[in-house]
Parts: C-alpha cells; sequence; structure tokens
C-alpha cells in the first residue's frame, strides 16, 4: 500500500488541471471574458489593501498580475494534491474541498458587473471534472492498493497499475486538449482586433506633430508618444473585447434624461480631436508613466448637457466593462476642456489595451479618476454617495495633476564631458500650462530653460538648458512654473494619496 500511496497526490494534480483547462475552455466556447481563474485574481486584486497594491506595481512592475496568476496556480497544485491524498481514506472532504473552491470563484464571478448564470457555466463544469477525474482516478487506486494489501506475488504487470497509468494518461491528455481548446476558442480579442482593423471612423485624422513642439534633442521622449510604447495601467487580467457593434454606454442617475449611446450614435456626432497628455498618479518623480497622444473622440460636455445634471450633482461614477470604477468631477467633465468619449488614438481606433472601442479622456486630472478604459456606464451622482476603485484603497477623492518635470539629458550617473553641457527634459501641467523651466546645478541659481512650442496648455513640453560643469561630480535638479506663475514644490511626497512631488535630481560626473 505504502508503493501507491505518492500517487494520490498525483491523482488529485492530475484532476485539478483538468478542471482548471475544461473552465478555461468553457469561458472562452461561451465567450465569458473572466475564466475563473482570472476572476479570483481580480478579486484579489479589488481586496487588495492600498500599500500592498502599490508593492507589488513597484516590485513588478508591468508583471504584478502575471505573478499573481502564477502564485494563485501554485497554490492551486499544492491543495489538488493535498485534495488527492485526502481522497484516500476521507473522499467527501476532498469533495467538499473542490466546492470551496468552485464557491470562491462563484463569488468572484458574481461580484463583476452584469454578471448571467453563463459567466457561472465554466465554474460548474470544473467543479464537475474534479470529481469525476479524481472519483475515476481513485477506483484504479483502490484497485492497486487491495492488490499489494493481499501480499499475494506479483509474476505479471497488474492490470490495475496499468488501468490506473492509462486513466491518468487520459485525464492529461483531456486536460491538454482543453488547454489548447480554449487558446483556439478564445477568439473574442481576435474578432475585437478584426472589427477595429476594418473600422474607418469619419473624421479621424492622422496627427501632424506642430512645428517647433519638438527640440530634436536625442535622448529626451518624442514629442508624440507612439501606441506601443505609450505607459499601460489598468487592473484588467485580460483585456475586456468589445466590438463597435456591441458597446453601449448609458449615461443614468441624477439627470432629467437617461441616455444610451451605442457606438454608431457616438461616432455619428461631431468627432474633436486635440494633443493631450495623460500621466499616472502612480509616477514616481522623474518617471515614465505618461505619454502624449492625439486623441479623437466626442467631447462629454454636450452629452452630459442633453441627459441634463441636476444642480445638486458634483460627480460621475464611471464604470468599465471590466468593472473597474472611478469617480470624476462633474465640471471637469462639462467645462472648457476638451474631456471626451476617445475612439481614436493617434490617428487610429484605440489598441484593446488602451480601451478599444471607447475610452474617456479627462484633461488635467489623473488617470485613476478620469481616464476609464472601456467605458460603459456613467452613474451622475454626489462625492457623498460613491466610492470608487483607488479612493477605496488609500488614493484621494480628487486627482488634479500636479507640476511635474523631469531630465532626460544626460542621464542620471552619466559620465559627461566637463565644460558647457546640454541639459533637456520634459515638463507638464495639463489645463494650466508651462510658462517656465528652470535647471540648478549643486545648489546654485536657478537657470531659465529654452521652452519647445506646444499647441495647447494640456501636452506636456520639452526644455533645453546649458550648464557649465567643472571637472567632477555635480548634482542638476530641475523644477517647473505654471501658467499660473505656481513654482513646482521641491517637498519630497509620496505617490499615495494624489501623487508624487519634489524636484528631480540626477548626479553626473564631468571628465576632461
Amino acid at each position: 500500500m505504502r508503493t501507491s500511496r505518492a500517487w494520490w497526490a498525483t491523482a488529485g494534480v492530475l484532476s485539478g488541471l483538468l478542471g482548471l483547462a475544461l473552465s478555461y475552455a468553457a469561458a472562452a466556447l461561451l465567450h465569458v471574458r473572466d475564466a475563473p481563474v482570472v476572476a479570483v485574481a481580480e478579486g484579489i486584486t479589488a481586496l487588495t489593501p492600498g500599500k500592498v497594491a502599490r508593492w507589488a506595481i513597484e516590485t513588478f512592475d508591468t508583471a504584478d498580475k502575471k505573478v499573481l496568476v502564477v502564485g494563485i496556480l501554485a497554490f492551486l497544485l499544492v491543495f489538488f494534491a493535498v485534495l488527492g491524498r485526502v481522497a484516500r481514506t476521507r473522499w467527501w472532504l476532498a469533495v467538499t474541498g473542490y466546492v470551496v473552491l468552485a464557491a470562491l470563484g462563484a463569488v468572484a464571478v458574481i461580484a463583476k458587473p452584469n454578471t448571467s448564470f453563463t459567466d457561472l457555466a465554466p465554474i460548474v463544469v470544473g467543479l464537475l471534472a474534479w470529481v469525476v477525474a479524481l472519483a475515476a482516478l481513485a477506483e484504479w487506486l483502490r484497485r492497486w492498493e487491495l492488490v499489494e494489501a493481499s501480499g499475494e506475488p506479483v509474476t505479471a504487470p497488474m492490470p490495475s497499475r496499468r488501468g490506473f497509468f492509462v486513466a491518468s494518461g487520459v485525464v492529461a491528455l483531456v486536460a491538454a486538449c482543453g488547454g489548447l481548446l480554449g487558446r483556439v476558442a478564445g477568439s473574442a480579442r481576435r474578432r475585437a482586433e478584426e472589427s477595429r482593423r476594418l473600422l474607418r471612423i469619419e473624421g479621424v485624422t492622422a496627427p501632424d506633430v506642430p512645428p517647433g513642439a519638438s527640440l530634436g534633442v536625442p535622448g529626451v521622449s518624442p514629442w508624440q508618444t507612439p501606441n506601443g510604447p505609450f505607459y499601460l495601467i489598468d487592473t484588467a487580467f485580460i483585456k475586456p473585447t468589445i466590438a463597435p457593434a456591441d458597446w453601449e454606454l448609458r449615461i443614468h442617475g441624477m439627470v432629467d434624461r437617461e441616455i444610451t449611446l451605442s457606438y454608431r450614435d457616438l461616432v455619428s456626432r461631431e468627432i474633436t480631436e486635440d494633443w493631450i497628455t495623460l500621466n499616472c498618479v502612480s509616477n514616481e518623480v522623474g518617471g515614465d508613466l505618461i505619454g502624449n497622444a492625439w486623441w479623437s473622440g466626442v467631447r462629454l460636455a454636450a452629452i452630459l448637457a442633453e441627459a441634463g445634471p441636476h444642480p445638486d450633482a458634483d460627480a460621475v461614477l464611471q464604470t468599465s466593462e471590466d468593472g473597474w470604477t472611478c469617480g470624476t468631477p462633474l465640471a471637469a467633465m462639462m467645462d472648457e476642456r476638451n474631456a471626451m468619449l476617445a475612439v481614436a488614438m493617434n490617428g487610429e481606433p484605440l489598441p484593446i489595451e488602451h480601451g478599444f472601442p471607447v475610452r474617456t479622456i479627462v484633461p488635467g486630472l489623473y488617470g485613476y479618476v478620469s481616464a476609464t478604459k472601456w467605458v460603459v456606464d456613467m452613474e451622475v451622482t454626489r462625492y457623498d454617495d460613491i466610492t470608487a476603485y483607488w479612493t477605496e484603497k488609500g488614493w484621494s477623492e480628487m486627482g488634479p495633476v500636479k507640476i511635474a518635470s523631469k531630465i532626460e539629458v544626460p542621464a542620471s550617473g552619466a559620465d559627461v564631458p566637463a565644460g558647457d553641457v546640454v541639459c533637456a527634459g520634459v515638463a507638464w501641467m495639463q489645463h494650466t500650462g508651462i510658462s517656465a523651466v528652470e535647471v540648478q546645478v549643486d545648489g546654485g541659481a536657478w537657470q531659465r530653460a529654452r521652452l519647445a512650442s506646444t499647441p495647447n496648455v494640456d501636452t506636456w513640453v520639452q526644455w533645453q538648458a546649458t550648464v557649465a560643469l567643472d571637472e567632477g561630480d555635480h548634482q542638476l535638479r530641475v523644477r517647473a512654473v505654471d501658467a499660473d506663475g505656481n513654482v513646482q514644490t521641491g517637498a519630497i511626497a509620496d505617490v499615495v494619496p494624489d501623487g508624487a512631488t519634489g524636484w528631480h535630481t540626477i548626479d553626473v560626473t564631468a571628465k576632461a
């Protein structure tokens, strides 16, 4: 009996993998966006305290979601092995373990918005696969153990042992096929990509970088950020894939008239286009979670005016297709700034990762309170009556961007030739604009930099200065002044709760 005991853990793992693979395949076949493991991962993310979430982002960067999924899978493999061992003597306890796992998955799926019974089907499929597979493998293992327990000499291969290995092979093969089927059947993204590729939006034009916007200094971020390297921050483990024909936006709540817009309704309106810089509240001083693009869409002010917000409303609770929420000041969506429902980025339909088919852009606000990708719902309301994803994790309710600047040339830690050295970078203060940038060497006097031109106050601006550096080690700092005369603060503050502050500082060595 001892010789077959270890195989119970193997049976548990094989059964567990089969259930996961078939639930994944069922989710793909039924066009359910959240397979159970993904739903649980997103549920864990939603419940994660703000400090822990920030630590994960800082530690793992863009791989934080992959790390969490791998961690969940590793836990499941161990748990499946334990259930296999438990099934040897307490079958009911193993089944209870499977039911508990399925229940956790169901809770995670039900917590998502607009859940239907179809969304729970992959969990039911996985649970049945777990129980049936383990029962089949357990039957062969018990026959194997009975033969060993009899003490009779075995002169030929035991049918029970051979049966267990054959059954294990079948389970492993079906699991592999299930995973492959899920991969092949997961065509939602391919369909969305195809519809995006074929989409032509009247009124959307190709970007043309304004004359004088770029100073042409090598090493400084391009004034226009291409779609590919544009920074990505979101909580979706699997990006929602919505065909334009299936997209709708509901505007409701404290309004005189509820509005539901289809994609066709939206793009039939007048298209507005503008250069707008977006940056993340998690961007550290001198960080790269920032980009500037040519956005095309429909102004929100006119749409919200049609709905007729009540006089005492002061917020809009936005909801994404994946359930992410943010609270945006109603005034910021209805004033003169070009807040829009964006449908194109740099002259092309939005990439899926950036919110295809429709996302929200509100200049002058950090993304966590404004830039909702895959937006499907807007509730006009009051801040007193709502909470949103990041505010529940310790970030502030309002998120106006702060004056910021950074040095990109020379790089921190670089060796430069002694003498006159070119120092350059970018500065930004969306919805207000930048009037000046100043550079400081070794704590001395602030020196004004030359600014490039900008088409509006909602974009970043490139700057350049020439500083004299004697041979040796030096420290360079930069600060910006906005169009209202406010000077960027040197006080160091963390990104929590409403954005980092401080002067970007680098060290260089000047050599003869």
